[in-house]
């Protein structure tokens, strides 16, 4: 992990930034250079590139030039840092729209000063980050142990339960914030709520469960859960697919 993680925070809202910066004053890592107020004042100095940020923590909605455009700019002036969007504005457009210039994160408000610091050090530690290329590599392979344990890819479940394994493959400690974190941030993603991500999922286990292959539920599932008792809850069922996708690497590459 880098040493230091220089920081510049972009948001009008002043106890938002005083919080932060409250909050990471003594840390060991995680340093506040700047924060900045106003986004055509955020985009001048970004663009001018006096610092070499790791990393950017912004709001979309700021007076005069608004998250987005800096977003843009940044990807015109080959600005590499990476950006953590923390916004209350919410729609599915501005994410999607976010993740098209390379956003590594989109927090909303009200949010956890843990939680925030948790991302800052996941995002910037270099060596835990996989490139584009495995990401789509286990992507394939989550999709084809889906499609194999009979999850037909047009309900809704499969999609969120895609994103729930790769989550928890990317990040083993979710295993204790499926609720918390995942959830949220599936309905966010999609546009809906945590309470019907969890009920499509569990949809969605239902169909595996009917329809799928009973010798690799077997394989899968034999030693996490009961399976000739009941289904495996939501939690075994995507922690038990994202444990077999990160410790059995040759079932990716096969796979994939």
């Amino acid at each position: 992990m880098k040493n230091s993680i220089n920081i510049l925070v972009v948001d009008d809202n002043p106890s938002v930034v005083s919080s932060i910066k409250k909050y990471f004053s003594s840390h060991a890592v995680i340093n506040v250079v700047n924060t900045i107020d106003n986004g055509k004042e955020a985009l001048e100095h970004i663009t001018s590139k006096e610092i070499n940020y790791d990393l950017i923590i912004m709001d979309i909605l700021m007076p005069e030039v608004d998250g987005i455009e800096i977003l843009s700019e940044m990807k015109n002036h080959n600005i590499n840092s990476k950006v953590i969007v923390l916004t209350s504005y919410k729609k599915d457009y501005t994410v999607k729209l976010t993740n098209n210039y390379g956003v590594s994160y989109y927090m909303l408000k009200p949010f956890s000063l843990a939680s925030l610091e948790k991302r800052i050090l996941e995002i910037c530690n270099e060596d835990s980050l996989v490139t584009d290329e495995s990401n789509n590599v286990v992507e394939i392979a989550i999709s084809k142990l889906l499609h194999s344990l009979g999850i037909p890819s047009h309900i809704k479940g499969y999609q969120y339960i895609r994103e729930s394994i790769y989550l928890m493959y990317q990040n083993p400690n979710l295993i204790s914030g499926i609720t918390k974190e995942i959830y949220p941030e599936i309905a966010m993603k999609f546009d809906t709520t945590a309470s019907r991500v969890e009920r499509a999922i569990r949809h969605a286990i239902e169909v595996s469960w009917n329809r799928g292959d009973y010798e690799l539920m077997e394989e899968i599932f034999g030693h996490s859960v009961d399976y000739d008792r009941a289904k495996p809850t939501n939690s075994e069922f995507i922690a038990t697919l994202a444990d077999k996708l990160r410790i059995d690497k040759n079932y990716i590459k096969v796979n994939a």
